[in-house]
């Protein structure tokens, strides 16, 4: 909420800089703007290291889960597949609607040439796009240092998912401390994270100032726009939910709602899946009979697992940013941001605004965008965040539909007799 509040005053600030041109505004707006680039270089600070864990440690897990059989491989797989299904309609929704909301072109090259300006002092160069060769091409690194080094996410992401695959066909003696190593950098870049999100108000105070200066009051309603089409996207994604347990968990949508709507009353209140957990069991227990294996293995594996609202949120931000920018991005890119959302779909930190660090700076590294408007998602999460819990309980509670026949029911004389 801070956050939000920083945002509307920066931008507040920037707006009446930009109106009345006074020069005691102009001068403030310069004076914080540094602060702004230094909260953007520690994001960027934290995010190889956090990502390359976190990955490590997330495809040990998967292993793990597809050690205990059939219907562990079979949850993941329906995870995966809606959110691909996810990824895809923000990857093709998403664009056309951003173009529904116009940016000055001067006031966008504006903010492009101050973010290739800011880029230049902290790499010595501006980001530069992927070709469809490129993007090819660079799927396999050549030197994974290198495209740490640079930035490259997606071949680094590819490295480190196969180095990972490496590790869990190690011994034991082999493999547990190279698991308990990545174990370690992740839980201690977690803290420092942890650290860069307190000082979030100053840094979008800072990143709104700046970019309403540039943008004027346009700024706002550019922002409102951005989470009027998220919140739409995401609630599209949610309806979607209900004729596919209707369809392949063979039940009629009025059930599926019922055993849904506890979680999502929940979901609604707390902002949080976890804290969901409980009468998602409780609604699946009383809709979709009882069955232990949902209630205890599905069911906490997706909550801690599956967000549905990844690929959509971490999607739109970076292509509403490329639409405030100015950067026209080909289908090639868009393409690699889409394979790197769900890629880190799964190694999304449970931590506030977590996966703007983890999957949404990727995202956006991957195509060459700049940073410095992570801010402003962060600040504008508080707004779609009930939204964003509401799809992801309700796309666990999918999952343990559809998956609901491959297991029995336990009558209440076996639970008697155990």
């Amino acid at each position: 909420m801070l956050a939000l509040v920083a945002l509307a005053a920066g931008l507040a600030l920037g707006a009446a800089a930009a109106a009345t041109d006074a020069p005691l505004l102009r001068t403030l707006v310069r004076v914080v703007e540094p602060l702004g680039a230094l909260w953007v270089s520690a994001i960027r600070m934290t995010l190889v290291p956090l990502v390359v864990a976190l990955l490590v440690t997330s495809v040990a897990g998967v292993a793990d889960v597809r050690a205990v059989g059939r219907l562990g491989a079979k949850a993941v797989g329906w995870f995966l597949a809606l959110l691909v299904g996810a990824a895809l309609l923000a990857a093709l929704a998403a664009p056309p609607l951003m173009e529904l909301y116009a940016i000055d072109p001067a006031a966008a090259a504006s903010l492009r040439a101050s973010a290739a300006d800011a880029a230049a002092g902290s790499t010595g160069a501006a980001p530069q796009l992927p070709t469809l060769r490129g993007f090819v091409v660079g799927l396999v690194p050549t030197n994974p240092v290198a495209a740490a080094a640079d930035a490259a996410m997606l071949p680094l992401i590819v490295f480190v998912v196969l180095f990972a695959a490496a590790v869990t066909r190690l011994p034991a003696a082999g493999r547990d401390p190279v698991v308990r190593f990545f174990t370690a950098v992740r839980e201690a870049m977690l803290v420092l994270v942890g650290w860069v999100l307190r000082v979030t108000p100053i840094g979008v105070f800072a990143l709104a100032a700046d970019m309403g200066a540039q943008l004027g009051v346009g700024a706002a309603g550019a922002v409102g726009w951005y989470v009027l089409v998220l919140c739409g996207l995401v609630t599209v994604t949610a309806l979607a939910c209900y004729p596919v347990a209707a369809l392949f968990g063979r039940i009629p949508i009025a059930r599926f709602a019922r055993a849904a709507a506890p979680a999502q009353m929940v979901a609604v209140s707390t902002r949080s899946s976890l804290a969901s957990l409980p009468a998602l069991v409780d609604g699946a227990r009383r809709h979709l009979g009882d069955r232990p294996a949902i209630t205890g293995f599905v069911l906490p594996l997706a909550v801690s697992t599956f967000k549905l609202n990844t690929p959509i949120a971490d999607l739109v931000g970076p292509l509403f940013l490329a639409h405030l920018y100015g950067v026209e991005l080909s289908a090639a890119q868009i393409a690699t941001m889409t394979i790197v959302c769900i890629a880190m779909s799964f190694s999304n930190p449970g931590i506030p605004s977590g996966g703007l660090f983890v999957v949404t700076a990727p995202v956006m590294l991957s195509a060459g965008l700049p940073l410095d408007g992570i801010g402003l998602l962060i600040a504008a999460d508080a707004i779609p965040d009930v939204f964003n819990t509401v799809v992801n309980v309700t796309g666990d509670m999918t999952v343990a539909t559809v998956l609901a026949d491959d297991v029995e029911i336990v009558e209440p004389a076996d639970v008697r007799v155990a």
